[in-house]
């Protein structure tokens, strides 16, 4: 048998919730039910026995305005009773003091009609055993009446209203299962439409459709769930987006130093040029450039990859950028550039090697874009317990529109030198954020550029 549910939720999750919520509201009103029904019957039943005080005080208040009015017991005047007395659906007998049989109900002229219907309305069950109220005018005990009750058995009119409340509260239970299967129907679309939405999203996703996307949902787990996924969607499509420039790039960075040295060899296979020390020294340096960028790119993918282990220590960053403008002092006097340290003694936790290659990029990358006669000025100090370093150009500076994609791999600026693989600020980039710090860029046409990168610091 196909489940009613099946079409109104998709999954089974769904319509476990339903359930549950359809369950969780019918047992409730079904127990609501029959706590009301139990107090009902106990207030009742409360409520007959007090009726039938009142009837009986009413009863034993008959029998003494009769007293009063004979002056005593008259069976004649009792017998007048009778289809009062009728009215209270018991079997009442009158005995005096002395326990002798003065009146019974039988002894009056009631129409048997009459008796009947009060029979019926007042039940006809068995009759209890009599029960004994004393009959006292002025204090003083005038007789005794016995009176039998129909006993288990509710009048007719009671038994109908008893009757009526029982089906208000079994409607109310059906009304309130069905309002619950209903608002569990509606809370489980509501709770389980972005699960599903998701959980396509994530299929689309592994299946290659990197543009897929999921609503946002209301501010809640769920909602939290959904951004969460929204942004890992655009980091997974931003990264294989990189990772075909990345295959993009290296393609081309590789198959330029690689036509060299083909084209270089196949001239000497071919006898056009003879093995020279020109053309050998041409060869070598072609081949340290293709070492310089499968070590960059090395680099780069220890760093994606979280691969490399930075051996860290205490290190005083003063020495270290002291001897590395130190060992690219010829570089800078062959390019014609000034350089200028202001270096205060500040030390970091960190790896000696790593920390190196981030000040050589940087330094390096100035090499690139400074023209002959400019300066580079190279400040450190420490501040609020961050060992702050400054490499300020007087190059052409970069143009607003690339500043966001300096530290991009591969990428190079309209005002850099042909030379460069493109990649050592975004090594210097990624090995800062190793180290728990930051790599920033300031720039202005005409006005140079200045690098600034961010470490906690240690004292020297």
């Amino acid at each position: 048998m196909r489940n009613p549910l099946r079409g109104l939720l998709r999954g089974r999750f769904a319509r476990r919730l339903a359930l549950a919520f359809a369950a969780l509201g019918i047992g409730t009103a079904v127990l609501t039910a029959v706590l009301v029904n139990t107090a009902f019957n106990a207030r009742f039943e409360d409520y007959l026995g007090a009726q039938q005080r009142v009837q009986q005080q009413q009863l034993i208040g008959w029998f003494v305005a009769d007293y009063n009015r004979e002056d005593g017991w008259n069976p004649a005047t009792l017998n007048q009773l009778g289809p009062t007395v009728t009215m209270t659906g018991s079997e009442v007998e009158l005995l005096d003091p002395a326990g002798n049989r003065v009146w019974s109900l039988a002894d009056a002229d009631v129409d048997a009609a009459t008796l009947a219907m009060h029979r019926e309305m007042r039940g006809t069950g068995p009759l209890g055993p009599p029960r004994s109220l004393p009959v006292t005018v002025d204090g003083e005990r005038v007789g005794t009446l016995q009176v039998r009750v129909p006993r288990g058995v509710i009048p007719a009119v009671d038994k109908d209203f008893q009757a009526s409340v029982n089906r208000l509260l079994i409607a109310g239970a059906l009304t309130a299962g069905l309002i619950a299967l209903g608002v569990g129907l509606y809370t489980a679309r509501r709770a389980t439409a972005p699960i599903a939405e998701l959980t396509s999203a994530a299929k689309d996703l592994a299946a290659g459709q990197r543009d897929r996307r999921v609503t946002k949902a209301p501010d809640n787990e769920i909602g939290q769930l959904a951004t969460a996924f929204n942004t890992m969607a655009d980091r997974v499509e931003k990264e294989d987006e990189l990772r075909r420039l990345f295959a993009s790039d290296v393609a081309h960075e590789l198959r330029t130093p690689l036509a060299i040295v083909r084209s270089e060899l196949e001239a000497v296979q071919d006898g056009v040029r003879e093995p020279t020390p020109e053309v050998i020294t041409s060869l070598h340096d072609e081949t340290l450039r293709l070492g310089r960028l499968i070590a960059d790119l090395e680099t780069l993918a220890s760093a994606d990859a979280a691969a490399f282990t930075l051996e860290r220590k205490h290190v005083s960053l003063t020495d270290l950028v002291r001897d590395t403008i130190d060992g690219l002092s010829s570089r800078f006097t062959e390019a014609g550039l000034t350089v200028h340290a202001e270096l205060a003694e500040v030390g970091v936790d960190g790896d000696a090697v790593r920390l190196r290659q981030i000040v050589t990029n940087q330094l390096t990358n100035a090499l690139k874009f400074v023209p002959a006669g400019g300066t580079v000025t190279v400040t450190l100090r420490e501040e609020d317990g961050w060992a702050e370093l400054r490499v300020a150009d007087t190059g052409p500076g970069i143009p607003s529109e690339d500043l966001p994609r300096v530290f991009e791999r591969f990428f190079r600026s309209r005002t850099a030198r042909a030379d460069g693989s493109g990649i050592g600020l975004a090594v210097a980039a990624e090995l800062t954020a190793a180290h728990g710090g930051t790599l920033t860029v300031d720039s202005e046409i005409g006005h140079g550029t200045t690098f600034t990168t961010r470490l906690p610091s240690l004292p020297a």
